[in-house]
Parts: structure tokens; sequence; C-alpha cells
């Protein structure tokens, strides 16, 4: 999958990693929950807050997402961004080798943009001499397919 992000650069691949629906119902329920509590103390509250709570939790929510983009250019994962020259390979991991990679496997110098609900990752191995990260480990939906785009070139 290539198209161009309106530049000169094309992109290859591109996802947003956003949270499920469920985070979605439950940030919803607690919200509606807040009203309960203020009710006892504050009648007009008790619509005030939870549109307040909910409004926050939602920008909280959004935050946690992350954008995985693949260009000709680089490579950004959530807020991180690196040129393509130093990515030496990326390997993708299917449900038990993305725990491992996550755990035991893990180098405590690596970059981490790994989000809890999504159960596959890429290992970008990295080629620079000036940077002490061995590699990245990125979440990710589709993990052979974001390998592939790394890999690309």
């Amino acid at each position: 999958m290539s198209f161009s992000s309106g530049s000169d650069t094309v992109v290859h691949y591109s996802e947003r990693l956003w949270p499920p629906v469920t985070w979605w119902v439950v940030t919803v329920l607690l919200s509606a929950m807040t009203s309960l509590m203020v009710y006892p103390v504050w009648e007009l509250g008790a619509f005030i807050v939870p549109v307040v709570v909910l409004v926050l939790a939602a920008l909280w929510l959004r935050s946690l997402s992350a954008p995985i983009v693949v260009s000709d250019a680089g490579f950004r994962a959530g807020p991180a961004h690196i040129e393509r020259r130093f990515i030496a390979e990326a390997t993708p991991f299917d449900e038990r080798g993305s725990f491992a990679a996550r755990g035991v496997h893990l180098d405590a110098r690596a970059f981490l943009m790994t989000r809890p609900w999504v159960k596959t990752v890429v290992r970008v191995a990295l080629d620079d001499p000036a940077d002490p990260t061995p590699y990245w480990l990125v979440s990710t939906k589709h993990p052979h397919e974001l390998a592939a785009a790394l890999n690309r070139g």
C-alpha cells in the first residue's frame, strides 16, 4: 500500500492504534457514575461533572492512540521518528513471540512504543553507531505488512 502524503514523500504503510471500543464504553460508564457521587452534594453538578469527566477521559484515550507511518523518508512510531537509512531490519512477531519480545527477550536499551491492547509487535533493528538504542519494539495490528514496508528499499 503506497500513497502520497501531500509532499514529495510517499507513504508505504500507515496505521493508527486506537484504544478498543470496550475502553470507550467503560469510560462512558465511569463518567456516568460520577453523577451518582455528585448528586447528593450538587444537583446541577450531577449533569455537569459527568460531561467534564467524559471529555477529559476521551482526550486521555485519544492521547493513547499512536500513529505508525512508514515513508520514503523515515519511520514514525508514536512520537518517535527515525530516518530510513538507520533501519537495518524489521522482524514481525506473532502473539507468542511478541509476548517474549516484550518480556524475557527485551533489551533494556530498546525503544518501546507498545500498547496493551495490541498483541503483536515488530522489532526494528537499528544501524546507527551514534545511537545506543539497539532496536525499536513497536505494537502493530499488522506485523507482517509493517515489517515488509520497513524492509523494502
